[in-house]
Order: C-alpha cells, then sequence, then structure tokens
C-alpha cells in the first residue's frame, strides 16, 4: 500500500473518535473505544469470507460432543483466531433498538475465541458498551468502521465492473496503521506516554545496536527476541523488522519468534492485538500478561536478542513482596555464585527496580550459541552510581562488568522521551565479545547529537537523524577512540571501599560530680557494687582526668579481685560509658594484645607494638566509631589499597589503620568524569572590561540619585 492510501485511512480512523465520541469521552479516553474498535473490524473483515464454514464446524463440533474445540474452528477460519456468533459487523449496522443492538453486539463479542476474548478483556472494552449505548452512538460507532470510503479487509474492494476501488489492506500494512494510531493516542496523552512508548528513533538505534556489530555472522536458521516490559509491542515489531531486512541483505532465510511480557492490561492488549493483526497469530500467544519481575512468563526460556526499556524510578515493593521480601529471595535470578559468595545478591532498593528487569534478561542469554546473546537496555542515570559497594545496584554492576558482559554505554539527548526530560543511557551488552573488545567497556557520550523537533511530542523535543544514528552505531561497531568514544579497561570503574580506623582515646574523670552521677546510674541498674568500686579506685588514683584508660581498668580489675566483684563486660562498659570522654591527648584503649612472638605488627592493618605490663607486645586497639571513615581504592591503583592508603591516608592521621574484614568491592560508572569539559575561562582583557563598564554604569546611577537628592 502506498504512504498516501495508508494516510488516508489513519486521518479516517483519527476523525472517527471526534465526529462520534465528542462530548461523551474526553480525547484522552477515545483510545478506549477506538483501539479496540480497529482490532474488531479487522478480525470481523478477515472472518467473513469463512464465516459460514466456521458456523458449520462449530454445529458439527457440537452435535458430536467434542469439546476442545479451538484447533478445529481455527482451521475453518483459515486465522489464529474465530467468532462463532451468528453476527457480523454489518448484521448489525441496521438495528434500530439500542437494546437490541446492545444485546447482539455483546453475543457477537462473546463469540470470538479465547485468545480475542482475553484482548478485549484487557481492553475493558466491554465496559465502554453502557456508555456508547447510552449515548446511542454505538450504531454509528459501527457504521464509521463499516464506511465505503476506507477498506479495513484483506481484499480489495470493487465496483460492479470489477475495476480496483480501494486497494486491498494486508497484514503488515493493517499493523502499521494500528501502530501510527497508537502512537498518535499516546502522543495525546503526554503524561502518560512514555510508560509504554519509547521514540521510533530510539528503538531504530537500539535494534542496530544488537543486530549490525553480528550482521555478517547471521546464518540462516530461527532467532528467538525477547523483551520483558514489552508495553504495546513496538521495540518487538521494529527489531523483527530490522533483523529479517540484514538477513535477507546477506541472503540468510530466518525464522524470527517473538516474546514479550507486559504488567498493564491495555498496552499488554495492544501488544496482542498488534501482532494478531499482522497475521502472526503464533506469536500472539507469545505475548504474556503479568509481573516480569515476579511472575516471569518464561523462567526456562533462552533468547538470541532481548531490548527493553523497562520503568525506572518506579517502586517495584509490590513485586519484591511476592518474591519472598529482600531477606528471603531465592529466585535464582537475582540470587547467584559470585565472587566466592554461594548467595551473591542482586536485589536493588524497592524504590526503583530498572536494573532488576537487565538482571532477568542476563539470565536468559544462550551460552552455548556461536552468537550467543545480544541485549539492549534503556535506563536513567542511577544505574550506573547508584548503590554503595555491596549493595545490590553495585553488585549488579559489580557481576556485570566482572563477566565482562558489558561492551557499551551510550549517552542520549535529554528530551529525547515524551515522558521525561532526564538523562537516559542505552546499556549494551553480550556475552559474545569481539577479540578486540574482550575486557573492556566503550563509554559513547552522544548527548550533542539530535536534531530539533518541530514541535515539541510531550517532553520529547529532540531525535536522532538517521546520519546521527549511523554515527553512533558505527562506533559500536568499529570501536575507537574518539572525542566522544572512550575505550577503559573493566577494572577502571571498579574499586575497593576501605574502612578506616583509628584508635578510641578515653580520658577517665573520677571527679566527685562524676562519681555522684555514676552512683545514681548504678542504683538504677541494682549496680552498687560497681559504684563501690568505682569510689575506692577514685580513692587509689585520685580525680584525674586520667588518660590511660588500660591503667584505670587495671586498677579496677585488681579492686575487683580483692572485693570479689565480677568485673563483666557489662560492666566494664558502664565504667566506659559513664566516666570518660574521649579526649585526643589520651592512650589509645587496648582491644587484645599478643604474647612475643605469637604476631607480627601490621600497623596498616592495625596490629601495633606496645608495651603491656612492662613487656613488648603486639596490640590491637578499639576503634573509635565516632572516627570511623571510608575510602575508595580504585582497582587499578598502582600498589593496591596500601599504597594508596600510604600516600593518601597515613600522612594526616598517622594512628589510623584499614579493618580488612570490612573491606568490599563496588562499581560505578561515571560519564561526568570521562567527559567533562571545564568552560573557558575568561581572559583578563575580558574581566577589566566588565569591571570598567560596572563602573560606568554605578557612576552614573550614583549622579542621578544624588541629583534627584538635590532636587
Amino acid at each position: 500500500m502506498d504512504q498516501g492510501a495508508h494516510s488516508k485511512i489513519v486521518n479516517f480512523i483519527w476523525g472517527i473518535a471526534d465526529d462520534v465520541l465528542r462530548d461523551v469521552y474526553v480525547r484522552g479516553k477515545y483510545r478506549d473505544v477506538i483501539l479496540p474498535m480497529i482490532v474488531i473490524r479487522r478480525l470481523d473483515a478477515l472472518l467473513e469470507p469463512s464465516k459460514e464454514k466456521v458456523l458449520g464446524m462449530k454445529k458439527q463440533l457440537d452435535g458430536a460432543g467434542i469439546a476442545n474445540q479451538h484447533a478445529a474452528l481455527c482451521q475453518a477460519s483459515g486465522e489464529a483466531f474465530y467468532n462463532v456468533s451468528p453476527f457480523t459487523l454489518r448484521d448489525l449496522k441496521n438495528r434500530a433498538k439500542q437494546q437490541q443492538l446492545k444485546a447482539d453486539f455483546e453475543a457477537y463479542l462473546d463469540g470470538f475465541s479465547p485468545n480475542v476474548q482475553e484482548i478485549l478483556d484487557k481492553f475493558k472494552f466491554r465496559n465502554q458498551i453502557p456508555t456508547l449505548i447510552e449515548a446511542d452512538i454505538l450504531g454509528h460507532l459501527i457504521e464509521k468502521f463499516l464506511d465505503a470510503r476506507i477498506n479495513l479487509g484483506p481484499k480489495p474492494v470493487k465496483d460492479a465492473d470489477g475495476n480496483e476501488m480501494l486497494p486491498a489492506l494486508d497484514n503488515h500494512s493493517m499493523g502499521t496503521i494500528f501502530e501510527e494510531l497508537i502512537r498518535r493516542f499516546n502522543e495525546e496523552n503526554n503524561e502518560e506516554a512514555g510508560e509504554h512508548f519509547t521514540p521510533r528513533d530510539v528503538v531504530k538505534l537500539m535494534a542496530d545496536l544488537i543486530f549490525l556489530p553480528v550482521a555478517d555472522d547471521i546464518e540462516s536458521g530461527t532467532y528467538l527476541v525477547y523483551d520483558g516490559a514489552c508495553g504495546t509491542g513496538g521495540m518487538l515489531t521494529v527489531a523483527e523488522e530490522r533483523l529479517a531486512e540484514l538477513a535477507q541483505n546477506h541472503g540468510k532465510d530466518v525464522s524470527i519468534h517473538l516474546f514479550g511480557q507486559e504488567v498493564q492490561p491495555e498496552t499488554y492488549a495492544i501488544s496482542k492485538a498488534d501482532l494478531l493483526l499482522k497475521g502472526e497469530g503464533a506469536e500472539a500467544e507469545n505475548m504474556k500478561y503479568g509481573s516480569t519481575l515476579s511472575s516471569d512468563a518464561f523462567p526456562s526460556q533462552e533468547f538470541d536478542f532481548m531490548l527493553s526499556n523497562p520503568p525506572y524510578g518506579k517502586s517495584w515493593k509490590t513485586d519484591l513482596e511476592r518474591l519472598g521480601g529482600k531477606g528471603d529471595i531465592k529466585d535464582p535470578r537475582f540470587v547467584t555464585q559470585h565472587a566466592g559468595d554461594p548467595e551473591y545478591k542482586m536485589i536493588t532498593r524497592s524504590s526503583d527496580g530498572q536494573l532488576m528487569f537487565l538482571v532477568n534478561k542476563l539470565s536468559k542469554m544462550k551460552h552455548t550459541t556461536r552468537l550467543g546473546s545480544r541485549i539492549a537496555e534503556v535506563h536513567n542515570g542511577s544505574s550506573l552510581f547508584t548503590g554503595d559497594a555491596g549493595q545490590g545496584e553495585s553488585n549488579i554492576r559489580r557481576w556485570i562488568i566482572e563477566n565482562d558482559w558489558l561492551e557499551a554505554i551510550i549517552a542520549l539527548p535529554e528530551n529525547m522521551f515524551y515522558n521525561t526530560g532526564i538523562a537516559t543511557y542505552i546499556w549494551v551488552l553480550t556475552n559474545r565479545k569481539s577479540e578486540e573488545r574482550r575486557g573492556k567497556v566503550q563509554l559513547i557520550d552522544a548527548t550533542e547529537w539530535y536534531v530539533p523537533l518541530r514541535r515539541n511530542l510531550g517532553k520529547k523535543n529532540c531525535e536522532f537523524s538517521e546520519e546521527q544514528t549511523r554515527t553512533i552505531v558505527d562506533l559500536v561497531v568499529n570501536p575507537r577512540e574518539t572525542e566522544k568514544s572512550k575505550i577503559f579497561p573493566n577494572e577502571a570503574f571498579g574499586y575497593w571501599k576501605v574502612t578506616v580506623d583509628r584508635p578510641l582515646r578515653l580520658a577517665v574523670d573520677l571527679s566527685p560530680i562524676r562519681l555522684e552521677r555514676f552512683e545514681r546510674t548504678c542504683a538504677k541498674a541494682k549496680e552498687e557494687p560497681l559504684a563501690n568500686l568505682a569510689s575506692r579506685v577514685a580513692d587509689v588514683l585520685g580525680v584525674g582526668p586520667h588518660l590511660d584508660f588500660n591503667a584505670f581498668l587495671n586498677a579496677c580489675d585488681t579492686d575487683a579481685d580483692k572485693h570479689g566483684v565480677k568485673l563483666t563486660a557489662k560492666r566494664k562498659k558502664l565504667l566506659q560509658s559513664e566516666l570518660c570522654d574521649t579526649r585526643e591527648d589520651a592512650t589509645p584503649v587496648l582491644k587484645k594484645f599478643y604474647k612475643p612472638g605469637k604476631a607480627k605488627p601490621d600497623p596498616i592493618h592495625g596490629l601495633f607494638e606496645a608495651e603491656v605490663n612492662g613487656k613488648t607486645c603486639v596490640v590491637e586497639y578499639e576503634p573509635d566509631t565516632a572516627l570511623r571513615d571510608s575510602e575508595q581504592v580504585p582497582l587499578l591503583e598502582e600498589g593496591g589499597i596500601e599504597a594508596f592508603f600510604r600516600r593518601e591516608v597515613l600522612p594526616y592521621t598517622p594512628d589510623a589503620w584499614i579493618d580488612p574484614g570490612k573491606t568490599l568491592v563496588g562499581y560505578e560508572i561515571s560519564f561526568t568524569r570521562h567527559f567533562y569539559r571545564p568552560a573557558p575561562m575568561r581572559t583578563l582583557d575580558e574581566i577589566r572590561a566588565d569591571i570598567y563598564a560596572l563602573e560606568q554604569e554605578t557612576e552614573g546611577l550614583l549622579e542621578q540619585i544624588v541629583g534627584e537628592a538635590e532636587q
């Protein structure tokens, strides 16, 4: 079908909404009626030629008492669907009485096969019938879709002499028309469009990013394409068209099967209806309804190509609870083995589940085929850096990069999407990196590559030109360093998060005021023997302040032995919390000491030489949690953690040490760091000129003020 005929049908159907639904529905609700009616009319047109055959088969099956009739009825209709009601839409057009029309129309809808019933149910189309009947517009609506000026059928419309009046509408053209109307409705509803509609230019770029790098390696055979947040199915259909085109260009014969899952009922209905309208009934059955995260429809399936624009910045708390809660998730997609951890958890915060969709895809990669799997997924900036070392988001990035699956990330211009103006990125992943890409990640800054739209579509005010798309894809297909393309070793994005401790230094205050307060505390805790012990020690040591807590504790131990008081850990803690204050010049508090020869000094890891009871020992100090800090040490740091610590920490805090048991590995990706270009500084002449201009302006203002005052 030529573009003119295509546009004529789109514009005619678009006009039905204004002609029939105005004053009954608000514009944002037109789609609730028009989209399901397009589906109904197209299916009706496809089924008209086989109507009598289907009814005959239905009668025969019923007479034979056969319950499972679906396959036979589909065979009779010649389609992946059927309608066993006695009506077609043309039969209903001339119903004069509204109630009879309502009853017959509902019977007509009830006659469709289960796969069509599911689409109508998810559209909630039956809910619209009372409104259409009450406003007396259902018959008018049906007439419009049967109008002689358009043909939604698969055969051309001819006049009495056999001359073609209207061309046939094949499945592909019907699908294209349906997608165009979906796009228009989405653009009308700007506030929600981006939830289930990704701009065509972005989708085309994503398809090229997963196909073109392996275009020369595609062989004849079957390929499976998956979108776990498929919305209206636009990404899948564009991917199918692009893969088929590339295969044809390379002389290959491929069979492409689409798989998708969607949680929004209406958008799920659209995705399934779109495939039915294109004559892809088998593919329509591969569209599944439900939440990908908590109810995976393809738990054991693997795919060749995957692409998605999952929801970002959106809570997945309900899914998290269905999976068992953060502490009890056992789903092998999100809890795996990695880096020596048998229960390596990749569970993000409940407020944003976008990276969970990526993990889901990675769990479905093919590992035994020559091409493996390729993935393209859209994310916002938080996926690059949110989450500290050891947390879910960082663990996901670490798992991906250490498995060497991340091929490239492309930063897109702002305002590329309909419902958000924030920065967005396309992640490209594969488990079959080329030799030149192994161990490396490419970052591409495409934020300045766009052409403005003539008018905004929601937040979207720009798009990629064909040339810009080719430029981006070429950088991925032929990776190289440019001002806008940087290539890094995987380790460049990793770091050790080290915990830096300093010793606890306590001064002991045994003044009468402090002891009196301590006695009251002990009385409440029924620890009077401890209060008496403190008083006796104060008599021996004096008021203080005493700058050696260790000596104070030794005195307490001696007194406790003498008076039969058990100095438990709890009581020692009470002495410390009630009678001591931190003080920089106090002696470090001992935590543990080793007899000579039992341990070697290692100040960087908290093992120091000190004198204990007159002997030189290796000791550990109690850390002061108030002084505890952390440092990020790059994995590529020359000399590792120790060299960094000696250079960046010890010169400023010589008593610090690292707790090796708390060291974690994290990963984050910073486009700003790698592509930041500082604004050029102004010259002295420019600054001087500005100053002179300001002086002249203020002098004139001062003269004006003084002159007015004198008047």
